[in-house]
């Protein structure tokens, strides 16, 4: 399920170099909040036994796999990035007691284009 849509996704992207200007608390609080989007209660990181990676780090995790799934499927970026947080890979990249995140970026996307871990 895509609480954002695809439409504003795709604002988000377009405008990301605006946003990535702005404090990220409250660009997503903004988002969060437009979307009407409830309080849940996944929390990964409260089960992390380890340290845990920076949203920053997250970040460019997703962002080398979207990118890698737009072009190995030549897909438009919002199409591959409903993909990549739909898909399997994004449970283990958000298990922060492996360290799946901290594999091969085409590791990552090798696991999302054959359907499993090597």
């Amino acid at each position: 399920m895509n609480v954002l849509g695809r439409t504003r996704l795709a604002k988000i992207y377009d405008l990301a170099d605006i946003y990535h200007s702005d404090n990220i608390d409250r660009v997503s609080d903004d988002f969060i909040e437009e979307a009407a989007i409830p309080e849940g209660a996944f929390d990964n990181v409260a089960s992390a036994k380890y340290a845990i990676p920076s949203h920053w780090d997250i970040g460019k995790v997703y962002k080398r796999l979207i990118l890698g799934i737009a072009k190995e499927k030549n897909i438009d970026i919002i199409e591959a990035l409903m993909t990549a947080y739909n898909s399997f890979v994004s449970d283990k990249i958000q298990d922060f007691n492996s360290s799946f995140y901290y594999d091969a970026p085409q590791n990552i996307l090798n696991a999302w284009l054959y359907g499993k871990l090597e």
